[in-house]
């Protein structure tokens, strides 16, 4: 259980979250089918999650709060990238297959429908650029100081939360890096992860949006 406690301390924000949300999904009523009620618990645990860090990280999380933080990640900070942006892309996956069973012949779309395919891939989006700017973060404070792995514009950058959320909003945003620019092989292929997911989860919203246009407009496709 030790490793369990460590990551949690590690982690608490994302753990509270996942905790909050498997307790949704254990008490919502029965009427609600598993997939419905997953998608609801996943919501809850990534909406849990986002306004935890806003809450307790965006106020005071400057450049030396964010060097201990950096410090304090291990080895298994990739693994949990890499796992939470799978279910992220699971999650919309499951979207699709819950718009596909919900488009019964000559039946619109219902309001839950469309309220929970539109909660599910906005909190996915935003949830994949938040974990990169923890492991942006991470990388760069991780590197040499005249060998950063992230180069701001500044002459003498103290880089906080914000920055980093700035640097990977503007990949998951624009697929480009803007004003800083990436040093060395480790964070490129991070930053090429994270526009390849970026592209995928931009191309999902306007397919979805289309979708449910479509069943709304002509509900007996």
């Amino acid at each position: 259980m030790r490793w369990l406690k460590n990551a949690f301390m590690l982690r608490p924000r994302l753990y509270i979250g996942l905790v909050l949300g498997a307790l949704v999904a254990l008490v919502l009523p029965s009427p609600l089918s598993a997939a419905q009620r997953a998608l609801i618990g996943w919501n809850v645990a990534v909406y849990a999650y986002l306004a935890l860090v806003m809450i307790e990280m965006a106020p005071r999380m400057d450049s030396d709060a964010m060097q201990r933080y950096a410090a304090r990640e291990d080895e298994n900070a990739v693994a949990t990238l890499v796992i939470f942006s799978v279910a992220a892309l699971a999650s919309i996956a499951a979207i699709v297959l819950e718009l596909a069973t919900a488009r019964a012949p000559n039946t619109p779309l219902s309001v839950t429908h469309i309220a929970l395919s539109a909660l599910t891939v906005v909190g996915a989006w935003a949830l994949i650029p938040t974990l990169f700017s923890m492991h942006y973060a991470r990388l760069y404070y991780g590197s040499p100081d005249d060998q950063r792995a992230l180069i701001f514009p500044e002459r003498d950058p103290q880089p906080d939360f914000w920055d980093f959320l700035y640097f990977s909003f503007t990949i998951a945003v624009a697929s480009q890096t803007s004003d800083v620019a990436l040093r060395g092989s480790a964070i490129r292929r991070t930053a090429l992860a994270q526009s390849v997911l970026a592209f995928f989860f931009n191309a999902s919203i306007l397919a979805l949006s289309i979708n449910i246009a479509a069943g709304l407009v002509n509900p007996g496709s």
